[in-house]
């Protein structure tokens, strides 16, 4: 078994905890935070025994085309060339669940997410990390009921590996109702004098084995020992006779041996097991499918909910190493859990960073973040200087979502147009598809973005984009505009009555958008 190396914390310990507000939940480590960068570097920084909960869902590629975001090509090839092979993914793989495992708490719980493609292999690896003895369960997730392939049997389901950490790891038992031909073929009897209970079902009131003591004894004339081998009540004498004043025993006119009556309106549930068919993914008809922000990998809320309230209490702190679009921090959020999540996409970042304001509405603050409200996001190309640097996709996105909108999913034919902003006052006032809930999607102005200083022909195709759609209004965002371009701005609103709102990268960095966004 791998150890963890385990470095002197001591000073990182005291250091944490002398500059810890008395807002903040945990006085080891800071939670509500989105680190952006390399998790192992981030990773390295915590302190031993300090996370509840870890899930993680790594990306993985083989003999497939991965998205890491979008389709983005350069995220995808440096993706591709990282993990050209399965024990390159491994050997990426392997520091950062030593360092999890080290951050984990003994009472804590490890998930990782993956698909057939290395799940074997990821298993071998955890075994030598955690421990064999630490495997607690891999969970299969079907993830659709059907999928096409001429060659084999389609790949439908998900693995989720979870270790523990220690000899007795949180864990909460969810239950789930009991399926309907279940209940609809067991629960076929009737009770005329006691209606409202519902229907029943006549189970058996023994259990196989002998007993000497009570429950091995006749009660009422009928004596357990004589049925089949042997068998006894699972109940002593002076219980049966309440239930049976009660009406929970059945006791047939025939004279055979008495049931025990289960009724329908009572059953608490089933405890959900390793299969877990009941959580459909995001995409199609799904009702989760309105979650989706088109992230390829994206997992759905009720999927990371259950992880999380199985393995961890309120206040816990949960850690996603591998966040994506933040869906293990938004349930975290609704379920109030403390969390940490940490991703290399500074678009990822912003993306949930939105996300959880959009959805778990917590406000993006310093201040209240400091007083254990607010959450933060840390190291993210917020200088001119970072964003001149940073990939041209990261930075589209970037400037599309700072301004409120929606980043394109593809970036080839996209006709001029680098994403949409959809204004609240298009959004409908009421629901449903009578209302036509959907109609005001077409109200919606267009975003180009330009990774430089923007010249008159940049705003001449923006014209055409914004006249090919019908658009009266645009956005366009870059490092600055020459005098040229400014001119033509304001002659396309002369002639064709149609504006077109000018930003700087340093406007949008210091948020001077309220006067130029109304």
């Amino acid at each position: 078994m791998i150890m963890p190396r385990k470095p002197a914390r001591k000073t990182v310990k005291k250091t944490r905890s002398k500059n810890t507000s008395p807002g903040k939940p945990s006085s080891l480590v800071d939670t509500r935070i989105i680190y952006c960068g390399d998790n192992l570097e981030q990773l390295k920084k915590l302190p031993d025994g300090c996370i509840d909960l870890i899930y993680i869902d790594p990306p993985f590629n083989s003999n497939r085309n991965y998205e890491v975001f979008w389709g983005e090509t350069r995220e995808k090839r440096s993706f591709e060339d990282r993990h050209a092979s399965t024990q390159a993914y491994i050997d990426y793989m392997r520091p950062r669940c030593v360092e999890l495992a080290r951050v984990l708490k003994k009472t804590g719980s490890f998930y990782y997410h993956c698909d057939w493609h290395a799940s074997h292999y990821v298993k071998v690896m955890l075994d030598q990390i955690f421990g064999e003895n630490k495997f607690q369960n891999e969970i299969v997730w079907r993830r659709t009921t059907a999928h096409a392939d001429t060659h084999g049997f389609g790949h439908i389901h998900d693995i989720i590996f979870r270790y523990s950490n220690g000899v007795k790891p949180t864990f909460n038992v969810e239950l789930k109702p009991y399926p309907q031909d279940y209940i609809d073929k067991y629960f076929i009897y009737e009770d005329e004098h006691v209606a409202t209970r519902g229907k029943h079902w006549r189970a058996d009131i023994t259990g196989a084995g002998l007993r000497n003591g009570e429950t091995g004894k006749p009660w009422r004339g009928f004596d357990p020992l004589k049925v089949g081998t042997g068998r006894h009540w699972m109940r002593t004498p002076a219980e049966l006779d309440e239930l049976l004043a009660d009406g929970r025993i059945y006791l047939p006119p025939s004279g055979g041996f008495p049931k025990f009556k289960r009724y329908v309106n009572e059953l608490k549930g089933v405890p959900v097991d390793s299969i877990w068919e009941d959580i459909p993914s995001l995409g199609g008809l799904s009702k989760s499918a309105k979650e989706s922000l088109g992230y390829p990998t994206q997992k759905p809320l009720s999927l990371l909910e259950r992880i999380i309230k199985a393995s961890s209490n309120p206040n816990d702190i949960v850690l996603d190493a591998f966040c994506g679009c933040g869906t293990a921090l938004v349930a975290a959020e609704n379920l109030k859990r403390q969390w940490i999540g940490i991703d290399i996409s500074p678009t990822a970042c912003r993306v949930m960073a939105k996300r959880l304001r959009d959805v778990s509405h917590i406000k993006e603050d310093e201040n209240l973040w400091r007083t254990g409200r607010g959450f933060i996001v840390r190291d993210l190309p917020w200088t001119v200087e970072q964003l001149r640097k940073i990939p041209p996709f990261e930075f589209e996105n970037w400037a599309v979502i700072a301004l409120g909108g929606i980043p394109n999913k593809a970036q080839v034919g996209d006709m001029g147009i680098d994403g949409r902003i959809y204004p609240v006052s298009a959004a409908p006032k009421k629901t449903g598809a009578a209302a036509g809930e959907l109609d005001f999607m077409d109200v919606w102005y267009p975003i180009q973005v330009k990774q430089h200083k923007a010249g008159r022909p940049d705003i001449d195709a923006f014209e055409t984009a914004m006249m090919r759609a019908d658009r009266t209004k645009g956005f366009f965002v870059a490092f600055d505009y020459s005098q040229d371009a400014l001119t033509e701005i304001d002659r396309f609103f002369r002639k064709e009555h149609k504006s077109i709102v000018a930003l700087t990268v340093k406007e949008i960095l210091e948020e001077e958008l309220a006067r130029k966004l109304a």
